[in-house]
């Protein structure tokens, strides 16, 4: 069983991030890591490997700058056992459309029959990467998952609904995304650390990817960001003086603003 994780470097969510005057995000301005929700694909996929046997074998997947190997790189720390990195100038300032594209074509040079994301990045929020990966691939998609099994060439999960959850299975290959709550992402041991850095990342360029530079990057998106403001600072809060009629002021308080 090859597994493949598609794991997205991104801006500290902590930290006070900015845009750029040409409405990109300003990826300079905060540390970068590797996308906390894509953390729990990683998890789940080394859960696959623990259960399937040691003939299993994780690849994390990633494309960007130069400091995206690093979120490769704590995945390899967590237990996978190698890295891709797509790496091409061309590539800044790609829409999700685009991205989709290019990790297509990478997941076609990696033997694979499952691949795992996150049920969306921390800095971008879509959650249409999967689906639009498995349409590129010709694969099912099952998205959602708070929980995933494999029996033989068929791949069944939990996919989480606005009602309850709905059991769905298809044939490998296929893509599936999982949700936070699908399991704990396990930390780095001192030995998980030291054995990163002798495990193999492969860069990738779009050139070797047969991937046409004019479909990708920031004047080639499909979408893009209009306009964007800081957030307002912060106002000061309303204290309620309780003289015996504290309850009906919060009442009050909350009706105007549509609470209740």
């Amino acid at each position: 069983m090859n597994i493949v994780v598609c794991v997205k470097y991104v801006p500290d969510a902590t930290g006070d991030r900015k845009f750029e005057s040409d409405h990109t995000v300003d990826r300079d301005a905060v540390d970068g890591l590797l996308s906390e929700l894509d953390e729990y694909a990683v998890e789940q996929a080394l859960l696959l490997k623990e259960a399937l046997g040691d003939d299993t074998e994780v690849t994390a997947l990633t494309v960007g700058p130069e400091g995206a190997v690093d979120a490769v790189r704590k995945a390899l720390q967590m237990g996978a056992d190698k890295g891709v990195h797509v790496l091409d100038d061309a590539i800044a300032g790609s829409d999700a459309l685009a991205t989709s594209l290019v990790l297509a074509e990478a997941v076609r040079k990696i033997p694979h029959d499952l691949v795992m994301c996150g049920m969306a990045s921390t800095d971008g929020g879509m959650s249409v990467v999967p689906a639009m990966l498995a349409e590129r691939l010709g694969v099912p998609q099952l998205t959602l998952a708070s929980k995933v099994d494999i029996a033989g060439s068929d791949v069944t999960i939990r996919r989480v609904t606005d009602d309850g959850y709905a059991v769905v299975s298809a044939s490998l290959p296929a893509v599936v995304s999982v949700v936070e709550k699908i399991n704990e992402p396990r930390y780095p041991t001192f030995k998980g650390i030291m054995a990163a850095k002798k495990k193999p990342v492969q860069v990738l360029t779009l050139a070797e990817l047969s991937v046409d530079a004019g479909s990708v990057g920031l004047a080639n998106a499909a979408t893009w960001v209009n306009d964007f403001a800081a957030r307002p600072p912060r106002a000061a809060g309303v204290v309620v003086k309780d003289e015996g009629d504290g309850g009906t002021k919060t009442a009050g308080f909350l009706a105007e603003r549509k609470f209740i």
